[in-house]
């Protein structure tokens, strides 16, 4: 019996052991429609995904994906892109003016292309395979844009993995729908409201890497004493954020996305 979308969404987790077994074509073309049905500014559909299912140059991208495992063990590599080149191309055929190489213009494709994403991960998910979003995608993407011969106008925003599930782990916990859902304007935090908002948290989300022997290593190292600073001193250092912002920003100068005067 196939599950409600509301099912769908509340069963969702991020699935990094695969099965070999490959994703039909009829399957994959059936998932990738859903697509073309999200939300798109002016109708533009100003995104495009690269499907990679060549294991060589999944073995390329690889480094970039900072060497996750289930890049090269899921079948298939899905890599969403904010892309105008197609619009482009449409506007020089008509003689019409051309607005689109700007920050504004990236932001357009990277909604567009964020929207279509979940729109597939969810028809996946309702067919009984599973995916893993990875942050990898905007981090690296001057890298990965390379790989895939990404022309001007295109730049990887969101990717995941996809394939028949190897693993049941449990749902991972969320914050509180009042920690999260503001009413008519934004209302600030008072410390004690922020401490109860994140408490759930702070006691599972330490659990869990507490039960990963090599990141309980890595918190004894370096004398990090609670969930937060396990998010700041070893995840999302201060070092690697700018690193990749240079990279984002110096990919999308290549990419034609900076004409911003």
């Amino acid at each position: 019996m196939s599950l409600d979308i509301v099912d769908i969404i509340q069963r969702h987790r991020s699935i990094r052991k695969y099965k070999s077994n490959k994703v039909p074509d009829e399957l994959l073309n059936k998932i990738l429609q859903a697509g073309l049905r999200a939300s798109s500014s002016g109708n533009m559909q100003s995104w495009s995904v690269v499907v990679t299912r060549d294991q060589n140059i999944r073995k390329t991208l690889f480094k970039p994906h900072f060497e996750q495992q289930m890049v090269l063990e899921a079948p298939v590599l899905m890599t969403f892109c904010s892309d105008f080149h197609r619009m482009r191309l449409w506007l020089k055929e008509k003689d019409a003016p051309d607005n689109f190489d700007n920050l504004m213009s990236f932001m357009i494709g990277a909604i567009d292309a964020t929207l279509a994403s979940q729109n597939i991960a969810l028809a996946a998910e309702s067919e009984g395979l599973g995916v893993c979003y990875m942050g990898t995608t905007l981090a690296s993407c001057y890298e990965i844009a390379e790989i895939l011969k990404l022309p001007h106008n295109v730049v990887p925003v969101v990717g995941y993995v996809l394939g028949y599930p190897n693993e049941n782990p449990p749902l991972r916990d969320r914050l509180p729908l009042e920690g999260i859902v503001h009413y008519e304007t934004y209302s600030d935090y008072p410390s004690k409201e922020i401490l109860e908002i994140y408490k759930e948290r702070e006691i599972k989300g330490w659990k869990r890497y507490m039960e990963n022997s090599d990141f309980r290593e890595l918190v004894e190292k370096h004398k990090v004493q609670n969930l937060a600073q396990i998010y700041t001193i070893l995840k999302y250092t201060q070092e690697s954020h700018k690193r990749y912002s240079q990279n984002i920003l110096k990919c999308l100068v290549r990419q034609d996305f900076s004409n911003n005067d």
